[in-house]
């Protein structure tokens, strides 16, 4: 199948234009729009869809293959391998719109991101290091407009599931989506009791100390590291969370 789906074009802001793009099409193979088999669109048909470059297509294509969601016969095209089942894991960020639901995601990260900065610290690549320090770089440049944030965010998490080579990993981030970035749905500086500057400077301090681990490839530094900053994205939450229920009480 080579009809192009019509939708929106991307957005062009300060952000991955590559995980944009890599969104749109895992939603599209997700809910059924691109079904097993099918034949991808042309790059230069998605390039004119999206408004994009022909390096953002190829970066796109290479996680989805990384996700295992596609694969690519040489001289023939990209095809669909996997159509998730709608009936099967899946986080409704229309769901999460209580504090309470954004630690249960946290709780829930937790479990699964330690791990996977571990397997990322003993197996990414050189280029997946560095998307992931292209992600950081975008996060830093929007730190003071946390909505800009959102996508580098989920980014350099979603990059780091991508290098353990675990499509299992990549598969739960990518239905969790920016869910799983607690100012989508909170005002997180407000709720830490912070100026928004600060909050993202605390933040990227964090992040900066799990790129660091995974890039000198210290997979027990990296656990930790990834556990600190949960841990605390879920302390600090749950601290103003408490203190909303006394003021009510």
């Amino acid at each position: 199948m080579e009809n192009l789906i019509e939708t929106p074009r991307l957005p062009r802001k300060r952000r991955s234009l590559a995980q944009e793009l890599v969104t749109v099409l895992s939603e599209q193979i997700r809910d059924g729009l691109l079904k097993r088999g099918d034949k991808l669109p042309t790059e230069s048909a998605i390039m004119e869809a999206h408004g994009v470059s022909r390096t953002v297509v190829r970066e796109a294509i290479s996680r989805l293959q990384a996700a295992g969601q596609v694969e690519t016969r040489h001289g023939i095209g990209t095809f669909v391998l996997d159509t998730p089942s709608p009936s099967g894991f899946r986080i409704d960020p229309a769901t999460v719109v209580t504090l309470r639901d954004v630690l249960a995601i946290l709780e829930l990260r937790i479990s699964l991101e330690v791990e996977s900065a571990g397997l990322a610290a003993q197996r990414r690549s050189a280029e997946q290091l560095a998307t992931m320090r292209a992600a950081l770089d975008a996060l830093n440049e929007s730190a003071a407009h946390a909505s800009d944030a959102v996508a580098s965010d989920f980014a350099f998490h979603l990059e780091i599931a991508l290098s353990t080579g675990n499509r299992y990993f990549t598969d739960i981030m990518t239905h969790l989506g920016t869910s799983i970035i607690p100012r989508t749905r909170l005002n997180s500086a407000r709720l830490a009791h912070d100026d928004q500057q600060h909050y993202m400077s605390r933040l990227s301090r964090e992040h900066e100390e799990i790129y660091d681990a995974i890039a000198r490839q210290d997979s027990d530094a990296a656990r930790a590291a990834m556990r600190l900053h949960l841990t605390n994205s879920r302390e600090r939450l749950r601290q103003a969370h408490e203190e909303a229920q006394a003021q009510r009480g």
